[in-house]
C-alpha cells in the first residue's frame, strides 16, 4: 500500500531525467528520513508523459544498472513518490490552485537548456504563460496573495537545467516577468526576501525507457510497467546552498551522493573537463581509428592509454581541486563509460563537436600550455583527429558531420584546398570557433601541422 504524505514539492517537467534522478532521491528520503513528502509534477508543454503516468497513478520502476567497483550490478525501485502530473494547458485554474498549498516548500525543475528564458511577449498573466520562468512567477505570485502576502515557508527552488548559474538565470527570468506583469512591491519584496534560487549540477546518464528488453523486465517485475526508467547507479547532485538546506534535505543521511557546496564552481569545471571533455576528445580519435561506441574505446588497450594520458596527466593538473578527489572522480567517469547496460555511440556524442571542444577541451589545452610551456600530447593529437574527422571523409570513408550548417560549411570549404598547412591556419585563426586566434599559439599550431600531415598521408 502505498502511504499517504503532504505535497512538499512541485516539479516542473515529467521527463525521464528527473523520474530517474530527483523523483529516486525523493523516494529513498521517504524511505529513510523524515522528509515525509511527495511531488506534484506539472507539465511544462502541452504534449507529454503526463496521462500515462496518471495512468498508473504515478508508480513506475527506477532500473539501474551499470557497473560499480569492478562488479555488474542491476536493481530496481519502485517510486512512490509522485502524486500525480497536471497539464496546465488544460487547466490553467487548477495550476493557480497548486500555489495554495501550505506544505509547499521546494521547486524543481528541468524544463532543458532552452527552457529558462525570458519572453517580453508572455504579458498576459491572466492566460497561462508560454515559458516556464512564467508559469513560475505566476504560480509564485498565487501563493503569495493565497496567503495574504504571508506564504507560511520560504521557498527553495532547485533547478536542474544544464546551464551555469541555473538558479540565478531563473530569478533573473522571473525578476523580469514581476516587471513586465507590473506586479506589487511587496510581492517582489517577498520573492527577493523569501524565495531562494539555488544554483545546482546535476550528473547521471538516464537512458530512459529500456524499450530493447522491456517484455524480460516486465516479467521479472510481474507488473506490466510502461513507465521504466533506466539509469546508470553513478549520481551527484551538487547545490550551492546553505547548511540549514542540507538540514532540510537529509540526503547524506539517506546514503544519496549530493553535494552542499557555497561554491560549485570547482564541481562544474571537474564534470566539464573530466566527464564531458573526455567523451568529446575521444571521439574523432576513435572513431577515424574504426571504434562505433564508448564501451569499445575503454576496453582497449591502446586507447585507454590514450585516456590515461588526456585524464591524469594533462587534464588533472590544470585543475584546482585536490588530487586525490579528481582521481577518484576520473576512475569513476572510466568506469561509467564502461557500462555495458548502456550503447554510447561516438556518432551521437559527435553532435556539434566544435562547441563543446571549444569549452570542454580547449580550456585544458591553453591551461597545460600556460602552466608547462609545452604541448599536452594527447590533448593535442584529439584537436588534430578533431580537424581531419570535420574535413568530412577519411580513408576513402564518408563521416556524417553532425553541426550547425555554418560550421560545417566553413569545414568544407577549408578542406577544398590542396595545401595542408593552409588549410590548418585558415582553422586555427577562426576566432568565431574557438574564442581566440589558435594560430597565435606557436607550439600548438606547428604541432598540428605535422600531426595531420601524418593523419591525411600528405
Amino acid at each position: 500500500m502505498v502511504p499517504e504524505r503532504p505535497i512538499r514539492i512541485i516539479q516542473f517537467g515529467e521527463g525521464n531525467f528527473l523520474r530517474g534522478f530527483v523523483d529516486w532521491m525523493v523516494d529513498i528520503l521517504n524511505e529513510k528520513t523524515h522528509f515525509n513528502g511527495n511531488i506534484q509534477i506539472v507539465q511544462p508543454l502541452q504534449k507529454g508523459m503526463g496521462a500515462w503516468i496518471n495512468e498508473q497513478e504515478g508508480l513506475y520502476h527506477v532500473l539501474l544498472e551499470g557497473i560499480e567497483k569492478g562488479i555488474k550490478t542491476q536493481t530496481t525501485r519502485l517510486i512512490t513518490s509522485i502524486e500525480g502530473v497536471l497539464n496546465p494547458f488544460e487547466n490553467y485554474q487548477a495550476f493557480l490552485e497548486l500555489a495554495e498549498n501550505p506544505d509547499l516548500e521546494f521547486i524543481v525543475s528541468n524544463t532543458t537548456e532552452a527552457g529558462i528564458v525570458f519572453d517580453e511577449k508572455d504579458d498576459n498573466p491572466k492566460t497561462l504563460p508560454k515559458t516556464f520562468p512564467g508559469k513560475l512567477t505566476a504560480l509564485l505570485h498565487q501563493h503569495f496573495i493565497s496567503f495574504d502576502r504571508y506564504p507560511p515557508k520560504e521557498l527553495k527552488i532547485l533547478p536542474c537545467e544544464l546551464i551555469e548559474k541555473n538558479g540565478d538565470k531563473l530569478k533573473e527570468c522571473v525578476l523580469k516577468y514581476i516587471e513586465l506583469w507590473n506586479l506589487s512591491k511587496d510581492f517582489v519584496q517577498w520573492v527577493e526576501r523569501s524565495v531562494i534560487f539555488y544554483n545546482t549540477l546535476v550528473d547521471r546518464i538516464v537512458p530512459g525507457f529500456p524499450k530493447e528488453n522491456i517484455q524480460a523486465i516486465q516479467e521479472k517485475l510481474d507488473y506490466e510497467d510502461n513507465l521504466v526508467v533506466k539509469a546508470e547507479p553513478f549520481h551527484l547532485w551538487v547545490i550551492e546552498g546553505p547548511k540549514k538546506l542540507e538540514d532540510l534535505l537529509r540526503f547524506k543521511e539517506a546514503g544519496l551522493n549530493v553535494v552542499f557546496t557555497n561554491d560549485l564552481t570547482p564541481f562544474r569545471t571537474r564534470k566539464v573537463r573530466i566527464l564531458n571533455g573526455t567523451h568529446t576528445a575521444m571521439v574523432p580519435i576513435a572513431y577515424l581509428n574504426g571504434f562505433k561506441e564508448v564501451r569499445e574505446v575503454v576496453e582497449d588497450e591502446k586507447m585507454a592509454k590514450f585516456l590515461d594520458q588526456i585524464i591524469f596527466k594533462e587534464i588533472i593538473p590544470t585543475l584546482d581541486m585536490p588530487k586525490e578527489e579528481l582521481e577518484t572522480y576520473a576512475y569513476e567517469v572510466l568506469e561509467r563509460f564502461k557500462n555495458p547496460f548502456i550503447k554510447h555511440k561516438l556518432l551521437d556524442i559527435s553532435l556539434n563537436s566544435i562547441s563543446k571542444f571549444r569549452v570542454r577541451v580547449l580550456p585544458s589545452i591553453l591551461n597545460y600550455l600556460e602552466s608547462y610551456k609545452q604541448v599536452p600530447e594527447g590533448l593535442a593529437v584529439a584537436f588534430t583527429y578533431l580537424m581531419v574527422f570535420y574535413k568530412g571523409e577519411h580513408a576513402s570513408q564518408s563521416i556524417p558531420i553532425k553541426d550547425d550548417e555554418t560550421v560545417a560549411s566553413f569545414f568544407k570549404e577549408a578542406w577544398s584546398s590542396k595545401d595542408v598547412e593552409l588549410t590548418i591556419s585558415r582553422i586555427l585563426s577562426n576566432e568565431a570557433l574557438w574564442g581566440i586566434n589558435m594560430e597565435k599559439e606557436v607550439l600548438l599550431t606547428n604541432f598540428f601541422k605535422k600531426k595531420v600531415m601524418a593523419i591525411t598521408n600528405v
